[in-house]
C-alpha cells in the first residue's frame, strides 16, 4: 500500500476550519487542488469531485463518503476506472490545538494493480496539490479569523 500525507497548523479554531473544509459549494473559490465537490457530507453519499494536481489537466472522480465525524474527520474512497486498478481512500482529519489553533492532516492511501506506476508518475504532483490546498485553507481561515468572522467561509 502507498500513502501520501501532509499536515499544516492553522491559526483558527477547529469549528471554523471544519466549516470551510466541508463547505463543498464554495471549494472553487479557494481550493486550487479540489476545485469541485458536489454531493452531501453524509455517510454513504456519492460525490462528484474534480481533482487538479499542479501540472495536470485534472481528473473527475466519484468517491463515496465512508466516515463523517463532525469537527474531527471525514473520508471517502474512490477508484479510477474499475475497483482494484487504482483505488484511493482520502482522509481529512482535524486536531484541536491549544490557543485556538487547528492541525489539518490530509492523507490518501492508494492500492491496486496500477498504484505503483500511477504514483511514480503523479505522486509528487499529488503531494504538491495537497500542500497547495492546505496552504489555501490556512490562508483563507486565518484571513477570516483575523477579521473576526464567526465562521470561516470564503468571500463571494
Amino acid at each position: 500500500m502507498h500513502k501520501i500525507c501532509t499536515d499544516i497548523v492553522i491559526e483558527a479554531p477547529i469549528n471554523e476550519v471544519w466549516d470551510l473544509l466541508t463547505d463543498f459549494h464554495n471549494f472553487e473559490t479557494w481550493n486550487p487542488f479540489i476545485t469541485k465537490i458536489k454531493g452531501k457530507l453524509e455517510l454513504g453519499s456519492k460525490l462528484e469531485v474534480h481533482l487538479h494536481p499542479p501540472g495536470t489537466k485534472g481528473i473527475d472522480m466519484s468517491p463515496v463518503i465512508t466516515k463523517v465525524e463532525p469537527f474531527n474527520e471525514f473520508r471517502w474512497i474512490g477508484n479510477l476506472w474499475v475497483k482494484g486498478i487504482f483505488d484511493g481512500e482520502h482522509a481529512f482529519r482535524l486536531e484541536e490545538l491549544e490557543n485556538g489553533r487547528t492541525r489539518l492532516i490530509q492523507c490518501e492511501r492508494f492500492k491496486g494493480i496500477l498504484a505503483p506506476l500511477i504514483l511514480y508518475v503523479l505522486g509528487e504532483k499529488t503531494r504538491a496539490g495537497f500542500e497547495k490546498m492546505n496552504s489555501s485553507l490556512k490562508n483563507e481561515c486565518e484571513k477570516r479569523n483575523k477579521k473576526g468572522f464567526t465562521q470561516c467561509v470564503p468571500s463571494a
